[in-house]
């Protein structure tokens, strides 16, 4: 806050998989530490532990929790948390490949990997499914799939470094324990972003 960030992301700790009572109380302490405006992430597949959607919803309370990164993987789970937040809690996709199906249930967004490579492309599919052209924005979604698939080959971000390599970027190398794709990763990246279809969003502009 003291270096001028505009917000928190604020991932269920990892690795000690602490209750749901836990991490209430964790979220908590960082919001009684800061005034920042403080998105929920929860993302079980990497910590562990999932953020149960009654958690959630006791969390909503505090006037500075405002939104969730919801990267659970499931629908389901998707529409119980949507189920018992309230209204002005903003929800968003934390997986590229369901935002669709999470605009459907009620997301505003998503926080993407993909936007780095396709960021118009994504851009404009949710913009199609906001005006209710849900044919487009279905048809984005599907045409970006292969993509979305093959920037978690390996652990992400190492993927997505190597795709904006392709690209002209100069991102570096992951630092350890993570590694750069290996040559057959590499070679299926590369074989996605040479398809027609990834070429042209590579490309698109709004």
């Amino acid at each position: 806050e003291k270096s001028g960030a505009d917000g928190a992301l604020v991932v269920t700790p990892y690795y000690n998989k602490p209750s749901q009572d836990g991490i209430k109380r964790h979220i908590e302490s960082i919001a009684a530490a800061t005034s920042l405006p403080i998105m929920l992430y929860n993302i079980p597949s990497r910590t562990g532990t999932i953020m149960s959607p009654a958690t959630i919803s006791t969390l909503t309370a505090l006037d500075t929790v405002v939104a969730l990164k919801e990267a659970g993987g499931s629908i389901d789970q998707f529409k119980a948390i949507q189920a018992v937040v309230p209204p002005s809690f903003a929800l968003y996709s934390g997986d590229d490949g369901l935002t669709f199906n999470f605009l459907q249930a009620g997301a505003i967004g998503v926080v993407s990997v993909a936007s780095h490579l396709v960021g118009n492309a994504i851009q404009a599919m949710i913009h199609a499914f906001v005006s209710n052209d849900l044919n487009q924005a279905e048809t984005i979604a599907t045409e970006l799939l292969p993509l979305f698939n093959i920037l978690f080959i390996t652990s992400n971000p190492s993927p997505v470094k190597y795709a904006l390599t392709l690209q002209g970027f100069q991102t570096g190398i992951p630092r350890l324990p993570l590694l750069s794709p290996s040559q057959i990763e590499m070679e299926q990246i590369e074989a996605v972003l040479s398809t027609p279809t990834i070429q042209k969003y590579l490309k698109f502009k709004p």
